[in-house]
């Protein structure tokens, strides 16, 4: 009877461990991390307060709220607003599986942009203000 205990117990800690360690590999696969291809380009940062909307900031069309981005191919980022925003000067970029990094002079993340929908990322700042990162509208 001790032994068909200790059998049953030893069944349920390995069918315990196997959906653990299947859980975390199909979790890490179901995100996929995008080539920078897919975000070199032009890209339109809007500068907002919780209550604000971003679309209403885009309208105002502020020198102080909104400004462009250009992602480089080779991972290189131009900005005028968001070393300003950033209280660090972005020098660079790279993709994360759900969503999008800033870097600066070292390589080192600076400021993580997370996905909300397909070309649209978020942040919100130490002071909580948040930065809409969205792709910009391509020019015929």
């Amino acid at each position: 009877m001790v032994s068909k205990a200790f059998t049953y117990k030893a069944v349920a800690w390995f069918t315990a461990s196997l959906f653990m360690i299947s859980g975390e590999t199909s979790m890490a696969s179901s995100l996929r991390l995008e080539e920078p291809s897919a975000f070199a380009g032009h890209w339109q940062a809007t500068l907002s307060a919780r209550e604000d909307a971003a679309d209403a900031q885009k309208l105002q069309d502020k020198p102080s709220n909104t400004c462009g981005v250009e992602l480089a191919a080779n991972k290189t980022l131009i900005s005028e607003c968001l070393g300003a925003w950033l209280e660090e000067v972005p020098v660079g970029w790279f993709p994360d599986p759900d969503g999008l990094s800033i870097t600066g002079k070292e390589g080192s993340r600076i400021q993580f942009f997370s996905r909300q929908r397909n070309g649209q990322y978020q942040t919100t700042l130490k002071s909580g203000l948040i930065i809409t990162l969205e792709r910009a509208a391509q020019q015929p």
